[in-house]
């Protein structure tokens, strides 16, 4: 009965670790067998639940946090025994009235300002929730009935009724879906009681008018509950039309919060997605209704755009969803995917153009980001297409090929270099997916630009495109790696050793992250069977290109970058270390290769408790096996009367090591060790 608030909170923290400590013992006295004094037990925590209770739903709600540990574990105990006493089934309810009373927002929430006290409610949510997962492991039914109930109720009067009880109900129905759990969420099929009583609530949802309630937070509870239970569409597609008008008229995306706007931009996309082919009906209309919501909105307009540029992201993809998945023929996708990106290809030529002229360095900034963002938009329509409808079977390959012709010139533009690179790099890795092979001959000359005046980062980021190419294409584009690899490690070199300030930690951050891409840009070569584009370099080349992975193996203190080295080298053993592989290259494995597997262990830097240094380590023990099976008894008779040796390693581990090397892998990695 007390009204000192923060002697309740104490209190209430003292109750709670009472009740868990009593449950703790009664589950400890049931595992000894101990009936006798586990009924005592369970009297004594039947004797706590009213207080347990009072205190669940205080006004306060930290007097109410600091019990729920402890309705969490008796609610565990129920859900244990055989049958429930009419007492347990009365406290089960009175949970369950106080987690909906208590999920309830208070009048001070503040949604246009969420600060510190709206946080902590959001995680005092959290485990309310999980309080009725809990409840409905105990008594499914009785949460169904008790939900239904409430909502059915809310939902008559959703007029005359404030706000937060129209908000809690919806969230009741929401939190169901996860609560009542199916596989695929397939509530409306199975248990007949259930998917009756969750159809008739999200029938009365998407017919009572709700959605038209004047609170942003009824607004949202309903368009997330819409999507969490997008399979009842499937049951009933009749609803559909009007769930579709809610989304895209001022209900949601024309909203006016711009929190509203914004996630139901996503929802949106989730809900189209998830329709599928039920949406063949109201394609064109949706895309004539959408059209407005996708105007790339340059810095001139002085116009404040309805979304953001994130946000139109979702609805370029959701665009791109209905075309590619309606029905239509590859003609008619193929215009309706032109009527699409025409104008971001226009509109870019025009800002490229205006950014070529721009003096003052925000408008430039302006101008490039919203290039960007046209480039980043074409990307997101293409997400729509998959191994069963491929670009080339709905006919849109010309339309991508000509974005591909329109955001190319960006990349010679001197401006904002970093902006439109880094989007036309991202549109690339795209249409390499995509478009396969059509995309084959515009690598060159966006390699070409991208390649000038570039720093470690472009470089870096450059990389594992080149890599995507390599690995996807293989031999088809050897003629062109052939043709850019020297300058391309020209321009990792000349970056690589630009003196950098002795404390400077993000320049030598950006130069170990390039080190590490150059490595991997080698080892995807040689891993794709194109270990000729390297040998075709010419032998001073090739040396330079051989000592820079032993180099990588050996003096660089960074496990990553050496076990893409020893993968090389490995590699490299296998390919040309037999009887006819190139001249001088027998040598360099004896003078060079063998030493760093065991240099680089030997260095203090070396640490053995690193999970990385490990692999790396294992990848040297391959190494020299891949060397024995090449070289046969050469090897060994190198390793046991001369490089051993000359390291003063003990004649018997010598002996030990030698044979081992000839054994299965992991005796060879044993004996490395003891090496």
């Amino acid at each position: 009965q007390e009204d000192d608030v923060d002697f309740l909170a104490r209190f209430s923290k003292l109750v709670n670790g009472m009740g868990q400590a009593l449950i703790a013992s009664w589950t400890k006295l049931i595992k000894n067998g101990d009936m006798k004094s586990a009924q005592d037990t369970l009297q004594a925590i039947e004797a706590k639940v009213a207080l347990m209770l009072q205190l669940l739903i205080h006004e306060d709600d930290d007097i109410s946090s600091n019990i729920i540990g402890f309705c969490y574990d008796y609610l565990h105990i129920l859900k244990q025994l055989s049958a429930l006493s009419d007492q347990q089934k009365a406290n089960v309810e009175g949970i369950m009235l106080a987690v909906m009373k208590k999920l309830t927002y208070d009048e001070e929430y503040n949604f246009e300002n969420e600060g510190e006290d709206e946080a902590m409610f959001v995680e005092y949510r959290k485990q309310l929730k999980l309080l009725l997962d809990r409840l409905a492991q105990v008594s499914p039914e009785l949460l169904l009935a008790s939900v239904r109930r409430v909502f059915n109720t809310t939902l008559q009067n959703w007029q005359t009724t404030r706000f937060m009880e129209v908000e809690v109900a919806i969230r009741l129905l929401y939190m169901l879906a996860e609560a009542l759990p199916v596989s695929h969420g397939a509530h409306f099929s199975g248990d007949v009681t259930k998917a009756t009583a969750l159809q008739d609530m999200m029938r009365t949802l998407v017919t009572s008018g709700v959605s038209a309630y004047q609170h942003t937070s009824v607004t949202l509870e309903f368009f997330e509950t819409v999507v969490r239970y997008e399979k009842f569409f499937a049951v009933e597609p009749q609803h559909i039309p009007a769930v579709l008008m809610a989304f895209l008229d001022h209900r949601g995306l024309r909203h006016t919060s711009p929190k509203v706007r914004s996630r139901t931009a996503y929802l949106f996309s989730r809900f189209v997605k998830s329709l599928n082919k039920q949406m063949n009906p109201f394609i064109e209309d949706v895309l004539n209704r959408i059209q407005d919501l996708m105007e790339l909105s340059p810095p001139e307009n002085g116009y404040q755009a309805l979304l953001s540029s994130d946000d139109q992201l979702f609805i370029y993809e959701t665009a791109g969803v209905l075309i590619v998945n309606s029905e239509y023929s590859a003609e008619r996708k193929q215009v309706l995917m032109r009527n699409l990106l025409t104008p971001l290809m226009e509109k870019f030529k025009v800002l490229l153009e205006k950014l070529m002229m721009a003096q003052d360095e925000d408008r430039q900034m302006a101008l490039a980001d919203c290039l960007n963002h046209a480039v980043g938009f074409a990307s997101r329509t293409s997400k729509a297409f998959s191994n069963k409808q491929t670009v080339k079977q709905c006919g849109c390959s010309e339309v991508y090929l000509d974005c591909l012709q329109t955001f190319l010139p960006a990349l010679s533009c001197p401006l904002q270099k970093e902006v439109l690179r880094s989007g036309v790099r991202t549109f690339l890795h795209r249409m390499i997916i995509c478009l396969e092979e059509e995309v084959l001959p515009f690598i060159p000359s966006a390699s070409e630009h991208m390649l000038k005046d570039c720093e470690a980062k472009d470089l870096q980021e450059f990389i594992p495109l080149i890599n995507q190419i390599t690995a996807k294409f293989k031999t088809q584009v050897s003629p062109f790696l052939q043709q850019m690899f020297m300058p391309l490690l020209r321009a990792i070199f000349e970056v690589l050793l630009l003196p950098a300030e002795e404390n400077d930690q993000s320049a030598a951050l950006e130069k170990q992250m390039l080190r590490r891409s150059y490595f991997a840009f080698l080892q995807t070569v040689t891993g794709s069977g194109m270990s000729e584009v390297i040998a075709n370099q010419g032998a001073e080349n090739v040396e330079r290109v051989l000592f820079t992975v032993i180099q990588g193996a050996v003096d660089y203190p960074d496990p990553i970058a050496q076990k893409t080295c020893f993968i090389i080298l490995s590699k490299l053993v296998e390919l040309w270390g037999g009887k006819d592989g190139p001249v001088g290259f027998a040598d360099f494995v004896y003078k060079h290769i063998v030493p760093a597997c065991f240099l680089a262990p030997l260095k203090q830097t070396f640490d053995l408790a690193d999970a990385q240094t490990v692999l790396a380590l294992s990848e040297c023990a391959v190494t020299l096996k891949t060397i024995h099976l090449k070289r046969g008894p050469e090897c060994i008779q190198y390793l046991q009367q001369e490089y051993l040796p000359s390291l003063q390693v003990a004649p018997e581990i010598i002996q030990e090591f030698c044979q081992a090397l000839q054994q299965p892998d992991a005796k060879v990695f044993k004996n490395y060790l003891k090496v």
